[in-house]
């Protein structure tokens, strides 16, 4: 079985994660969305909400599988679960530029390598940065977020067990 891992701290997943981390599905047999405490960022939703939301999100899509990375290296963490591949989405240069060092001292740490996929041109403009400024100045993100983020943004965190809808790639 050939697996990869798509981390990220998530905060919170957004439209240009989901497009990126599909497209993952057709390349890999299981994707693990690995998701990530940075202890230099300051979250807006913790580790927990961000578990459930990417969970909810992808319950509709198969070999998806959604686990928090812990502390310690993602090397590591993919060593010990047999990943072939990280997956990056990548919107611009600076992504890559960003990326770089680190792939390459991923693949020199463990042999895992690292797969760049570019995004989808209609969610280059996405960060959760900028998706959680744009929201707390009252901007509506509905268009960039998937359903069960949205209504953790809108303060309605009861029970949605409805996945969200994921557009599929375009091959």
């Amino acid at each position: 079985m050939q697996r990869a891992v798509c981390p990220g701290s998530f905060d919170p997943i957004h439209k240009g994660h989901i497009e990126v981390i599909a497209r993952a599905t057709a390349l890999f047999d299981e994707v693990i969305v690995a998701v990530s405490t940075n202890y230099a960022k300051t979250y807006r939703f913790t580790l927990n909400e961000r578990l459930d939301m990417a969970r909810t999100t992808f319950s509709a899509l198969s070999g998806i599988v959604v686990e928090p990375m812990g502390e310690g290296l993602l090397s590591e963490f993919c060593h010990a679960r047999g990943v072939a591949a990280i997956v990056k989405g990548l919107r611009s240069s600076s992504d890559f530029d960003y990326e770089l060092p680190m792939a390459t001292m991923n693949r020199q740490l463990s042999g895992v390598e690292t797969v760049f996929l570019p995004g989808d041109s209609r969610y280059l403009h996405l960060s959760s940065t900028l998706i959680k400024e744009v929201h707390s100045l009252g901007g509506d993100v509905s268009d960039f977020v998937p359903r069960a983020v949205l209504r953790r943004l809108q303060g309605d965190v009861g029970p949605d067990t409805r996945p969200t809808p994921v557009v599929p790639p375009r091959l």
